[in-house]
């Protein structure tokens, strides 16, 4: 049996990971809607449903929560992508990697749109990231799409551009939403417009690396 400090440290615990979500989940919204400078620490705390001394308390700053909320995004999208080797077939990687680009951009557009603002906004915020971790990551990924073609495994397209490629594509239909849906004349994309634009992208970028499914 739990003695009753545990109990109680483990409850403190499960409430700081939910407010922490709520305030994650209200940033989200108030920066994709207001951007950083028409955002602020109160609109998060009123969305959020907490005292702003809490938000605060939490994340220490707009920009830290700011900042924090990109990193996560990037993380998210890159995921299927942290563990790939040289040893693994590019068709399934890619595919998973364009399947669950899609799937988290559907489920978090806020997130994209947030991250789509602060890069056309010059990346203020960001250029350390993009500068180091991020410019990294995309470098290791690229070593091991080099090996594949030198293997044969696909065509010799450059890497870095292909993952652009896949990042552009798969965060067209949150970033740009009023557009494809005034041009297709949709009130929402469907689960079946989804899947067909999946299906859509993985069948094109395969293809043009020269990726046999």
């Amino acid at each position: 049996m739990r003695e009753p400090q545990d109990q109680g440290e483990g409850e403190a615990t499960a409430r700081r990971q939910r407010n922490e979500q709520a305030i994650l989940e209200a940033a989200e919204e108030v920066f994709a809607r207001y951007g950083y400078r028409g955002a602020s620490v109160q609109a998060i705390a009123e969305a959020a449903g907490l005292p702003k001394s809490n938000v605060l308390y939490y994340v220490g700053s707009k920009r830290r929560l700011y900042v924090a909320l990109l990193e996560r995004m990037m993380a998210r999208w890159n995921a299927m992508l942290d563990d790939i080797s040289v040893e693994d077939d590019p068709a399934k990687v890619l595919e998973a990697f364009i399947r669950s680009k899609m799937a988290l951009t559907r489920a978090h557009p806020q997130g994209s749109r947030l991250f789509a603002a602060e890069v056309l906004g010059g990346a203020p915020f960001l250029q350390e990231y993009l500068r180091g971790d991020l410019r990294d990551w995309v470098q290791a990924r690229a070593r091991v799409f080099e090996q594949w073609a030198e293997r044969g495994l696909m065509d010799a397209v450059d890497p870095v551009w292909l993952i652009f490629l896949i990042w552009s594509a798969t965060q067209h239909y949150a970033d740009f939403e009023p557009q494809v849906l005034g041009i297709t004349g949709r009130e929402a994309l469907s689960d079946h417009d989804h899947q067909d634009i999946t299906d859509f992208l993985c069948q094109l970028i395969l293809k043009g690396c020269g990726i046999r499914r």
